[in-house]
């Protein structure tokens, strides 16, 4: 196993860690803090605790195939870790709760179910890794058929939930670097995946991330 082998297979797992870690913080502080706005915002933060959880299968196995993302993994873990950092170690700037505070909640919520969705529509075909899997073809079922990177807008979707709802000067700017990370890695999966029997065709009849816009 060479270098980049190594480090696009060890990166994931060096995010969980640090995610988990951070998160637990996080979860801790703001639930110290009392109030509804605490309240909430250790749940959002369980949440998010229980997305990664979630993923834990994925993120540990092991990929058949040599990775191609090791040039864009580097930012797109740094994002979430910083992400998550800014939103687990920073009180949220609200004075009080109002309901409203319930919507980046929901939006969090539609992003990781959206995200699951892709996870459940790809089948073994889905990885963490931008990688060809042994009999590759088009998947075109469940969210599949309105975006060709549902997992990655789903991905997008839960963490402006989770900007929306702890914004600040490190989870902004946090976003906006994940959402370049995650434009990166749709190009450098495109390239893989453009060989693949139908792939072109698919991709010229379905958006990437957002019907009408891209």
């Amino acid at each position: 196993m060479n270098a980049a082998v190594r480090y696009v297979t060890l990166a994931p797992r060096l995010l969980f860690a640090a995610g988990t870690a951070i998160l637990a913080c996080g979860i801790a502080l703001h639930a110290g803090r009392g109030g509804a706005v605490g309240q909430v915002a250790a749940a959002l933060l369980a949440g998010y605790l229980g997305w990664l959880l979630l993923e834990a299968p994925v993120t540990f196995r092991r990929s058949a195939a040599p990775p191609a993302d090791s040039r864009t993994l580097l930012p797109y873990a740094l994002a979430r870790v910083l992400l998550v950092a800014g939103a687990s170690l920073r009180p949220p700037p609200w004075d009080h709760w109002t309901p409203w505070l319930l919507l980046p909640c929901a939006v969090f919520a539609a992003g990781v179910a959206l995200r699951q969705a892709a996870i459940r529509a790809l089948g073994r075909f889905y990885s963490h890794h931008v990688a060809r899997q042994t009999g590759h073809r088009v998947v075109t079922d469940g969210p599949y058929g309105t975006v060709r990177h549902p997992a990655y807008a789903g991905m997008l979707l839960a963490h402006l939930g989770v900007t929306a709802f702890f914004p600040g000067p490190v989870t902004v700017p946090a976003f906006a670097l994940l959402a370049g990370a995650v434009a990166g890695r749709i190009r450098v999966e495109e390239r893989a995946l453009r060989d693949v029997p139908g792939y072109a065709r698919y991709a010229a009849a379905t958006p990437r991330l957002l019907p009408g816009v891209w």
